[in-house]
């Protein structure tokens, strides 16, 4: 996790902050009798620095471009966690199934263990990009110990994404689904791809988006482009966007707006139900700002953090 060569296609020629200004640490978690795994980064010469607790968005694991982000935020001083889920990367757990409740339930493990962690502050901010910001401003909702949240190209609402796809995909979708469900305790379960074309039944089929995601994938990582068919089930009902009134925190929204997931128009739109709200478009697709856009996108984010913390 701590490599200084590049890592992947998407960011060959990204400038990474000098070694010495930030230290890691291995940091690991139980939820629910299994274990979670991370790397803490540390700014250098901070004392109790506010920490960014990030995770990975849909089906992905955390060396695929995040450890870019977490350095940059440690080089600006501020500390960031970022793990993988149960099910992907490091962390115990085989079915490497896309759960919601779960994943979400893991953030909060993450959160937990922050507060047995002497290196960092009091102060957390929770950080997510698609899928996984979609869970950051749920969890921001139900808790008051969050200080500040970061949605870059946040999935607000999964059923308006998978409608978009029209209704072959739905029915496509539903039914390996079931299959999958009924199946895979008879050890016939089906998988689907996680990103594929648009002809194709994957959790992300939008035009670009295979290239995009793939870019970002690491080159010595076992990671397999699938994920059980039960994950099209939860997705499908999943809309974050609801919550947002219920945030007390500051919180900022990342956009792109050549995104072809999640459309610029939407987040705008769901933004108006933030009461400390922040929303930034930018020109980027849903993954470009871990790679070609990386430099503008960070450099929002850690502005958002000097105005949300610093004051």
């Amino acid at each position: 996790m701590t490599r200084r060569d590049p890592v992947n296609r998407a960011q060959r020629r990204l400038a990474r902050p000098p070694r010495e200004s930030f230290s890691t640490r291995d940091l690991s978690f139980d939820v629910d009798g299994e274990t979670c795994r991370g790397t803490l980064y540390l700014p250098s010469g901070d004392d109790g620095p506010p920490v960014v607790v990030m995770a990975p968005g849909l089906g992905a694991e955390r060396s695929f471009g995040y450890p870019a982000v977490a350095e940059r935020f440690a080089d600006a001083g501020y500390a960031a966690f970022c793990f993988d889920y149960r099910g992907f990367g490091d962390s115990d757990g085989g079915s490497r199934s896309v759960h919601p409740g779960r994943q979400r339930a893991d953030y909060a493990g993450a959160l937990d263990r922050l507060d047995r962690v002497d290196a960092v502050g009091r102060e957390r901010v929770l950080w997510g990009a698609s899928l996984s910001a979609g869970h950051v401003l749920t969890l921001a909702a139900e808790r008051r110990d969050v200080d500040a949240v970061i949605a870059v190209t946040p999935l607000l609402d999964a059923r308006a994404v998978a409608s978009a796809r029209g209704a072959g995909y739905l029915v496509r979708s539903g039914l390996a689904g079931l299959r999958d469900l009924l199946g895979h305790r008879l050890g016939r379960g089906r998988t689907v791809p996680i990103v594929g074309g648009t002809d194709e039944l994957a959790a992300i089929t939008e035009p670009g988006t295979k290239r995009g995601y793939l870019d970002l994938v690491d080159r010595e990582s076992t990671w397999r482009n699938e994920t059980p068919a039960r994950s099209l089930l939860r997705l499908v009902g999943y809309r974050p966007g609801e919550r947002l009134a219920e945030i007390h925190a500051p919180t900022l929204l990342l956009a792109g707006t050549d995104d072809p997931v999640v459309p610029i128009e939407s987040v705008r739109e769901a933004a108006e139900d933030l009461r400390r709200g922040t929303v930034v478009s930018m020109p980027a697709d849903h993954f470009s700002p871990f790679g070609a856009d990386f430099e503008p996108a960070v450099g929002h984010q850690l502005s958002f953090l000097r105005d949300a913390l610093d004051g």
